[in-house]
């Protein structure tokens, strides 16, 4: 990674970005294990060819990304961190908001994403939700059933009842893959809709696929999930159709 000495030198920023991607990739294809100590400082300085601030910024972005951990003291430093579902859970929900907001995505295609999705957890959970998740999703229906709930008080309630239905699967894996179906997608939807939806409309099918998973119904919960998506589907396009007249 040594540098033409005739070339122009380029930004910090942009040494930092490439020392922390080659050690990201040392740790993805495996060459660096878990809890395994990272050179110092000056080692990665010496052997990048590059100033301690420019390794100390490539680190940083280490750190953010939960890939690394530090440590103080005689035995301290720099190890490669065990990435948690959790940990990581915040990282896709921000990458698919934005992907969602900064592209060209419609209504349609984000409601079909989402709703398949989110059916392919349905038979698994009819096998696997447990009560307290069960017991979550009937305090959520309780919850969009309250007179004075606020608009974005029942949008966070609708998010959270499929949330649980999605970690009813009882599969961390499928949790965080659909992490930016439901805790990004969602929201943006809602945002769409929420001034023509029918609350009473949204609780009965919420209660139908809730008994239908109480009751280890993966059809009923299947058929339950697609009137819900096209229901959305037709609020969606109500609203634009409505917007476009404007």
């Amino acid at each position: 990674m040594k540098s033409d000495p005739t070339s122009k030198p380029e930004p910090k920023s942009d040494l930092s970005a490439q020392i922390a991607k080659a050690i990201r990739d040392a740790i993805i294809e495996g060459r660096m294990i878990v809890d395994e100590r990272l050179p110092s400082e000056a080692e990665l300085a010496e052997q990048f060819n590059v100033s301690r601030p420019t390794v100390r910024e490539a680190l940083k972005r280490l750190a953010a990304q939960s890939l690394i951990r530090t440590q103080r003291g005689a035995f301290g430093g720099a190890f490669v961190n065990r990435l948690s579902y959790s940990e990581a859970y915040g990282q896709q929900i921000t990458t698919a908001t934005l992907l969602l907001s900064m592209n060209d995505v419609s209504f349609d295609v984000a409601c079909e994403a989402r709703y398949a999705l989110e059916r392919a957890c349905a038979p698994l959970s009819a096998q696997r939700c447990t009560p307290d998740l069960l017991a979550s999703m009937r305090a959520e229906i309780h919850r969009q059933g309250q007179p004075g709930l606020s608009d974005e008080g029942f949008c966070a309630s609708d998010v959270a009842f499929h949330r649980a239905l999605v970690d009813g699967a009882g599969n961390p894996v499928l949790s965080y893959q659909l992490a930016g179906a439901i805790e990004a997608m969602q929201p943006l939807m809602n945002m769409i809709t929420f001034t023509a939806r029918s609350r009473g409309a949204i609780i009965a099918l919420h209660t139908r696929i809730a008994d239908a998973l109480e009751a280890h119904d993966a059809t009923a919960a299947d058929i339950a999930l697609q009137e819900l998506e096209q229901y959305t589907l037709r609020l969606g396009q109500d609203v634009m159709a409505a917007r476009n007249k404007a």
